[in-house]
């Protein structure tokens, strides 16, 4: 299922938005303030940010900017006023892919929200999150809390191999046969071991990744 972010204060717009884009199987997250917004971003990527111009903690492009400083592909379309250039203008320049017109009908505001996926699919598979933490698979970059953190290579592929097979448990066995050295050669299970001491002591021990006792590991969000 697709998941977007819908920073809009006003309830009534959002509540109507939210139920008829959630019948069109997209799950809808509704954040009333731009610091909700932020803090749920820091937490976990959507695959597009809807995004209204005139907040109660400010205006939509400085969380545009923000979003850009972090993640600069993230999709986002901007809802503004109509006969508004001047918003227009400043949201492009901001970083917004596409902006909707107040009062918009609800088709119009889904086909464009598809429109923009359609356009930027490869972006919404480049980056994967989970608890704060976010891989960008373009740039091989991982950031926890929006602060990058340097990885080693096995680290960054263990991390990797973790967070695209979220919320299931892989068999230790099943990682060393995937973590392959630039020479062909297999892992060893101490390698293993301590690699992924030194992957959990970079991102602070992180709850979401779970030792399964004789097992394995699991990633999953636990925020």
């Amino acid at each position: 299922m697709i998941e977007i972010y819908y920073v809009e204060d006003d309830w009534a717009i959002a509540e109507t938005v939210k139920q008829y884009l959630e019948q069109k199987n997209i799950r809808v997250m509704r954040y009333a303030t731009l610091a909700q917004a932020r803090e749920a971003l820091a937490s976990h990527l959507p695959a597009l940010v809807l995004l209204d111009w005139n907040m109660p903690d400010g205006h939509g492009d400085s969380l545009c900017q923000w979003i850009r400083r972090h993640w600069k592909e993230l999709p986002i379309i901007f809802l503004t006023v109509r006969g508004d250039s001047a918003e227009i203008v400043c949201g492009f320049q901001n970083g917004a892919d596409d902006y909707v017109v107040k009062p918009f009908t609800l088709e119009v505001l889904y086909a464009r929200i598809l429109a923009l996926l359609r356009r930027t699919k490869t972006a919404a598979g480049q980056y994967l999150s989970c608890d704060g933490i976010v891989i960008d698979q373009k740039r091989c970059t991982v950031t926890y809390a929006c602060e990058e953190i340097r990885l080693s290579a096995a680290e960054y592929h263990l991390l990797l191999y973790l967070m695209q097979n979220k919320g299931q448990t892989v068999t230790r066995e099943r990682i060393l046969e995937q973590l392959w050295d630039m020479n062909g050669s297999y892992v060893n299970d101490n390698t293993l071991t301590v690699t992924m001491k030194r992957l959990r002591d970079k991102l602070s021990q992180p709850a979401c990744i779970k030792t399964v006792r004789s097992v394995g590991y699991r990633m999953e969000d636990t925020l």
